[in-house]
């Protein structure tokens, strides 16, 4: 359940990318529908300076459009941040593979319907036809649609970016066959929900209008549960199917039929008619408890303060009320509460809320918002279109109403219970607000299911943070098969010994160029790091003062002779030389992490053919995305890793086709990979192809056996035990 719950959470957090170019876009619509309303203008005399074919009008006119564009292609934004948001890695092309996708749904839905399904039967249904992106007389799924591709391509580039295929197909492999799986993904998805999407539309629409015509009911849960999600940051799926579907209503506007509460609002607005009160509710209920609800608790939690602590709480409650009446933007009042008590939080703020909605729309309301419900979102839409549009002039009375119920609830609670509100337990200067990480924090909201504490591998992450001079220290980073590649801000930072006592085999550092070595074993640490950083950005950053809030799992040491795999005792080998060519010592490489024996022992070929192959008798292990390193495990216990060329990274696969893939069980002399040596010595690498020995240690001794000309198969290495 857990686990549901934290999948929830991260979808919601990648709406939150196209909710915040809400502001903007409804920022132009309003003032440009504002300024361009015929009454405003007749009443205010502004007909030579703002009428019709004045620079003005067309200005605002523009405004209008742009802000309608966004609006109009919501569903398409969702896609993207949808995936963009929840690929693991190489996120921009899940974000351009999904645009791929929706258009291809979109484009098969659209034929099939039209071609094989009774489209006449179809525009009975109020909501289920319209025009979408271009596509004439098609479904329209809203930001369903948008949503539910953006977790197709998401699932589809997570487990295929890293594909690889063989040697003829090799151009089509890795993130090349994202955007083609989701061609496909997108067309198979459009001829499902050629029969799927009725049944789902018509259930939307017959939803909408039972919480239509449930009345008070209906609008009272909207607010109640509304609400009550924010602690848990879900409140964003919850209300994002009103606002953008035709659950939150479907009317027709200057001749087109508009689905979706926000969209409704904002196309009235637009069209410069009155906004219907049964849509704005979804918005308007916020203005009374930010404007007046919160302020006033914060008014109540001054009051009902030890007199010696109300100067040193003064600034913060006075703060955060004026961030709540001119934003809306309420956290730090709202999860003191939380902490507080959580009865006056769902018992009393939750129904409030609810009540609220129950009001605004019996009083006739048709205040939109597209922030969060403060004063700015008041003036804009709301005063500045006019009273005749809005009827904001409704609302002051329950601002005013919501101002005195939460003072006078909120100071009989805080002070009747004793609630631990600021500045009524605290000592002079201890008082402050608390704020939604600590709540989620002290609740084990946003923890991994099943899990209260760091993972090893956060744990690992926080520390190579840390070795690096902290999170804003670091400029970018990537990994080849065996090293970090890292780009620091100030070299002065770096801790070594903090990067070693994360595994690291040892760290060349060049000023601001740092690499950590790491083995094969570094694709895995880089790909952690990424997602350390993406999924846990203030643990991230906490690491610039050195140290992380989030304490390392620390294991009892084990007992070696306890442990089995401590006991095993790998057995003597003989590697065969992979390539042909002439083989050297590793101290001939220009290379130090590997000359310097960093990754363990072995041996180097220059070759004279690109041709790669096993040098025993294993498993293959890993393989660099850009095919020009491989790792092996031998049947006895050897880990082998077998690098083509010196910095061969930067040449992002090109030149290499590899044979096997990962898993892959091999014997001496099976072709691996590929090398194109011309197109290496053309990029000005060296062709130098090391094999080495990285567990060494487990080993007494790793000898070479020969020097000079060698051919695949011929005897190289021999390890002891």
């Amino acid at each position: 359940m857990k686990g549901l719950f934290n999948k929830l959470q991260s979808l919601g957090r990648t709406f939150m990318l196209p909710i915040a170019l809400l502001p903007i876009a409804g920022l132009f619509l309003g003032l440009g529908s504002a300024f361009t309303n015929e009454s405003l203008i007749a009443n205010y005399g502004l007909e030579n300076i703002m009428g019709s074919g004045t620079v003005l009008n067309g200005v605002f006119m523009m405004f209008v459009d742009v802000g309608d564009i966004v609006f109009g292609n919501l569903a398409l934004l969702f896609a993207i941040s949808v995936a963009f948001g929840l690929a693991k890695d190489r996120k921009e092309v899940a974000a351009m593979s999904s645009v791929v996708g929706y258009l291809t749904m979109y484009a098969a839905m659209t034929s099939w319907i039209h071609n094989l399904r009774n489209m006449d039967q179809f525009r009975q249904v109020n909501g289920l036809v319209g025009n979408v992106l271009g596509f004439e007389e098609t479904f329209n799924m809203g930001v369903f649609g948008g949503i539910i591709i953006g977790l197709l391509v998401s699932y589809l580039h997570n487990k295929y970016y890293r594909v690889k295929f063989t040697d003829a197909l090799s151009f089509f492999q890795g993130t090349h066959f994202v955007p083609i799986i989701s061609t496909v993904g997108g067309t198979l998805l459009g001829i499902l929900f050629a029969y799927v999407w009725p049944i789902v539309g018509t259930g939307i629409a017959n939803f909408g209008e039972v919480i239509a015509s449930s009345g008070a009911i209906g609008s009272f849960l909207y607010g109640y549960i509304y609400r009550a999600l924010i602690p848990f940051g879900l409140h964003h799926v919850f209300y994002l199917p009103f606002w953008q579907t035709a659950l939150g209503g479907s009317v027709e506007v200057a001749g087109e039929m508009v689905h979706g509460a926000q969209n409704i609002v904002f196309a009235q607005l637009a069209a410069n008619e009155a906004v219907l009160p049964e849509a704005a509710k979804y918005f308007s209920f916020q203005f009374p408890l930010m404007i007046g609800g919160w302020p006033a608790a914060a008014l109540a939690m001054y009051h009902s303060a030890k007199k010696e602590n109300r100067a040193g709480i003064k600034g913060l409650l006075f703060g955060s009320s004026i961030t709540s009446i001119l934003t809306g933007i309420t956290e730090p009042i709202e999860f003191t509460t939380l902490f507080a008590s959580p009865f006056l939080f769902y018992g009393i703020h939750s129904v409030l809320a609810g009540f609220s909605v129950v009001l605004v729309e019996w009083l006739g309301a048709g205040v939109g918002l597209t922030f969060s419900g403060g004063l700015t979102d008041f003036i804009i839409y709301g005063i500045l279109p006019g009273n005749d549009i809005t009827n904001w002039m409704s609302l002051i009375l329950p601002i005013i109403i919501w101002f005195v119920l939460y003072y006078v609830i909120f100071r009989f609670a805080i002070e009747k219970f004793d609630l631990d509100t600021p500045g009524r337990k605290e000592e002079a200067g201890e008082a402050r607000l608390r704020t939604k990480d600590e709540y989620r924090e002290e609740h084990g909201i946003n923890q991994p299911a099943g899990s209260s504490t760091v993972s090893a591998e956060d744990d690992t992450s926080i520390g190579i943070l840390e070795g690096l001079g902290g999170y804003d220290n670091l400029e970018d980073f990537t990994n080849c098969a065996t090293r970090l590649r890292v780009t620091v801000k100030d070299g002065s930072l770096v801790d070594q010994a903090r990067l070693r006592s994360t595994g690291s085999a040892g760290i060349m550092q060049n000023g601001q160029s740092v690499q950590v070595i790491y083995g094969t074993k570094v694709e895995g640490i880089a790909g952690d790091l990424r997602d350390f950083i993406q999924n846990n950005p203030e643990a991230a950053k906490q690491t610039n003062q050195g140290q992380s809030t989030v304490a390392p799992n620390v294991e009892e040491e084990k007992d070696e002779s306890e442990d089995p795999k401590a006991q095993e005792i790998l057995k003597s080998e003989v590697l065969s030389a992979p390539m042909n060519g002439e083989a050297v010592s590793l101290e001939q490489v220009e290379d130090e992490v590997f000359s310097s024996g960093m990754m363990g022992q072995g041996v180097a070929i220059l070759p004279t053919d690109g041709a790669v192959c096993s040098p025993l008798n294993g498993e293959v292990t890993m393989i660099m995305e850009s095919g020009h390193a491989i790792g092996l495990t031998s049947e006895q216990g050897a880990e082998v890793l077998i690098h083509v060329g010196i910095d061969t990274v930067n040449m992002n696969g090109e030149g290499f086709t590899t044979h096997v893939k990962q898993g892959d069980q091999v014997k001496v002399g099976d072709l691996l990979l590929e090398a194109n040596l011309k197109a290496i010595k053309e990029a000005n690498y060296p062709t130098d192809t090391m094999i080495i020995v990285t567990n060494t240690p487990d080993y007494s001794a790793v000898d070479l056996m020969t020097t000079g000309e060698v051919k695949v198969g011929d005897e190289l290495l021999e390890v002891h035990n």
